[in-house]
């Protein structure tokens, strides 16, 4: 196995014994690593190994990447002076490669996955991990979804046989498939009681329609209901191979010695070239101009969401956009919480975000007050928004925001987490891995000016709000107004 030095570059930016017979005493005392492996790799490791391009050393030999048969890639990063290792298998599928009629099966595959596989029951699954005191859990997103483990570094080799054993060999029952489906029925009924989060699925409905991005990742009752266990299985057996498939692992451990687990679990389906699955990218097929979606319901709040269409996450623009958002609602001494909530107790929660997705992004802020007062939120936020395109931030501002992009970046590096997920969202959607050295330059080279003019963009395009609360016949139209 070759082994190449490359410079490439994350952009910023919710029982005691395994199958094998091991017990949580076999655990490998000390550190995990090729020097504490006994003996030369399995004749059928070091085959499929050798078949693959090598692996390469990214920022400065901290970050290791290897390409194996199949396309699977392995990413890792050593961290000196950590006791926790944190791996996550990341999947380039989500709820916008689902159709209308299958809506929601990415979310219900990723409850299927805890259920079982040839060598694993459920309990199995979950009490080997937390039976050492780890984190097991999982998350899907629009366009890819994530299994994840955190344990300590003696415990890696359990953590990665059973995270790869879940994605690689699951069962997909009948039976826990109609299990499953009241459990995901039971999630929808819990998020659909929380206006706060549902707002945002009323927003993006006004922003991206019925189109694959403005798709609940939960799916729908019906959908959920319609969903059979030969349409999810085909649906795992297609969209989990190998080129779709990253593996990023963070803490204290050693490529080699983790590389071996990962291809002793993958053995049988790494075969092929070693051709990963390339980044999404293109053009977003935005439907007609956003409108104004407004779910009636008696709740005590008005909940609202005012924005519009933002940037994509290869866009140069992001961090300018970042930027913006910070200064415009992101913390307590940002413009909207100073305005609404400080000066004028109109809310007690306020905030700015940005989405980003492979072609399209959303850019909104959100409000929850009196319904009374929603006519006057909206009109502080969308007058805060135009005042900075109109005449941008104070300097003192633009110091603040990124002291605080990149104070946030930083801190994150001390969790192996979130070490991992850069490592696996930068592999999987960015396609390159850029140092904290650069992420950090990039943020520090936004200018007062490109903070206005991104603003300015955002204010000439079409705006879309959704509201959740009590209105029936409420105009809405002068928050949207151009």
């Amino acid at each position: 196995m070759t082994e190449t030095d490359l410079s490439t570059s994350d952009d910023r930016t919710s029982d005691d014994r395994t199958s094998d017979g091991r017990t949580s005493n076999d655990r490998t005392p000390g550190l995990a690593g090729p020097e504490h492996a006994s003996g030369p790799r399995p004749a059928r490791v070091a085959e499929l190994l050798a078949a693959g391009p090598g692996s390469e050393v990214l920022l400065a030999g901290a970050v290791r990447r290897t390409v194996l048969p199949g396309g699977l890639r392995v990413v890792t990063e050593k961290v000196p002076g950590v006791r926790s290792v944190a791996i996550g298998i990341w999947v380039g599928v989500g709820s916008r490669d689902e159709t209308p009629l299958t809506g929601g099966c990415s979310h219900y595959l990723e409850h299927l996955l805890f259920k079982g596989t040839p060598s694993r029951d459920a309990l199995s699954i979950s009490a080997s991990i937390e039976a050492v005191g780890g984190d097991l859990n999982a998350f899907t997103a629009k366009e890819y979804t994530c299994y994840y483990a955190r344990v300590l570094d003696v415990d890696m080799d359990l953590a990665i046989d059973v995270v790869c054993d879940m994605v690689a060999n699951s069962l997909v029952t009948a039976d826990d498939v109609e299990a499953e489906r009241g459990v995901i029925l039971e999630e929808i009924a819990m998020h659909e009681d929380d206006p706060g989060d549902v707002v945002h699925d009323v927003f993006a409905d006004a922003v991206l329609g019925s189109s694959v991005l403005g798709r609940p990742v939960l799916g729908t009752v019906d959908t959920i209901e319609a969903l059979g266990r030969e349409t999810v299985f085909d649906y795992y057996r297609e969209r989990y191979a190998p080129p779709a498939l990253v593996v990023s692992i963070a803490g204290n451990i050693e490529h080699d010695h983790a590389l071996d687990r990962v291809v002793a679990a993958f053995a049988d389906r790494l075969t092929g070239p070693a051709r990963p699955q390339e980044v999404r990218r293109g053009e977003y097929p935005f439907p007609p101009p956003p409108g104004i979606v407004v779910t009636n319901r008696p709740t005590e709040q008005a909940h609202v969401v005012l924005g519009t269409a933002g940037l994509s996450r290869h866009d140069p623009r992001r961090y300018a956009l970042g930027v913006l958002s910070t200064a415009l609602g992101g913390g307590m001494s940002s413009r909207l919480f100073q305005e609404v909530r400080e000066k004028r107790g109109l809310a007690y929660s306020v905030y700015s975000f940005d989405n980003q997705f492979a072609d399209a992004g959303l850019f909104g802020v959100y409000a929850g007050c009196t319904p009374g007062r929603a006519d006057e939120v909206l009109e502080i936020c969308r007058e805060q928004v135009h005042r900075i395109a109109e005449h941008g931030i104070t300097a003192e501002e633009l110091e603040r925001a990124r002291g605080q992009n990149r104070g946030g970046l930083v801190l994150n590096l001390e969790d192996t987490g979130s070490r991992m997920s850069r490592l696996g969202k930068s592999e999987l959607v960015h396609g390159e891995l850029l140092s904290v050295d650069e992420v950090l330059a990039r943020v520090e080279a936004v200018t007062l000016d490109d903070v206005r003019a991104v603003a300015g963009e955002l204010v000439d395009q079409p705006w879309a709000l959704g509201v959740i609360g009590p209105f029936e016949d409420h105009d809405f139209s002068a928050a949207v107004a151009r």
